[in-house]
C-alpha cells in the first residue's frame, strides 16, 4: 500500500469525526454503506462480532437515519439546551489492506466529550472501522466502537461516540 492510500485513509477516519461534531449528520450518514452498521458492543472489546448479545448501540442505516431525523426535530427535548461533542483522535492504525478488492480496517484510539448545559460525559475507546472503496470512494461497512468501560453505568449518549 502506498503512503496516498494509507493518507485517505486516515483522513476519511478524521472527517467522519469531523462531520459528528459538526452536527452535519446527513453527510455523517451518507459515508455508510447501504449495509453499513454502528455497533457498540454492551462487552466491549471482549465480545466477539456477531455474538448475539445485547450492545449499547446496533444500528443499521435505516435506524441512524430514524436517530438523524430525531435529532434534528426542534421538539427534541433530549436536547435542550443543545448538545455538543468532539472527538480526539489518536492516529489510526491501518490493520488490513486488500487493495484489489478495496477493503481496509482500521482502528483508532479515541476520547470522546459531549457536553449540554454545565452536564459533561467523557467516554473513552478505540473505534474499529471496516472500510470498502466502492465507486472510487470509501464507505463505512462496520463503525464499531468499543469502550474503555462498557459496562458502567452510562447516561444518555445523544450523539454518535
Amino acid at each position: 500500500m502506498d503512503t496516498t492510500t494509507e493518507r485517505e485513509l486516515f483522513d476519511f477516519i478524521a472527517q467522519e469525526a469531523r462531520l459528528i461534531d459538526a452536527r452535519r449528520f446527513d453527510e455523517w450518514l451518507a459515508l455508510f454503506a447501504d449495509e453499513g452498521r454502528y455497533w457498540v458492543p454492551l462487552r466491549g472489546s471482549e465480545q466477539a462480532e456477531g455474538a448475539a448479545h445485547n450492545a449499547l448501540a446496533d444500528e443499521d442505516r435505516l435506524l441512524l437515519a430514524l436517530r438523524i431525523e430525531r435529532l434534528k426535530h426542534p421538539r427534541a427535548h433530549s436536547l435542550q439546551p443543545m448538545s455538543r461533542c468532539q472527538h480526539i483522535l489518536q492516529q489510526p492504525q491501518l490493520l488490513q489492506a486488500d487493495d484489489d478488492i478495496g477493503r481496509y480496517e482500521l482502528h483508532t484510539p479515541f476520547l470522546y466529550i459531549e457536553t449540554r448545559g454545565e452536564h459533561q460525559l467523557m467516554l473513552a475507546g478505540t473505534v474499529h472501522h471496516r472500510l470498502l472503496r466502492r465507486g472510487g470512494r470509501l464507505q463505512i461497512v462496520l463503525k464499531r466502537v468499543d469502550l474503555l468501560n462498557p459496562g458502567a453505568a452510562l447516561p444518555a449518549i445523544q450523539f454518535f461516540p
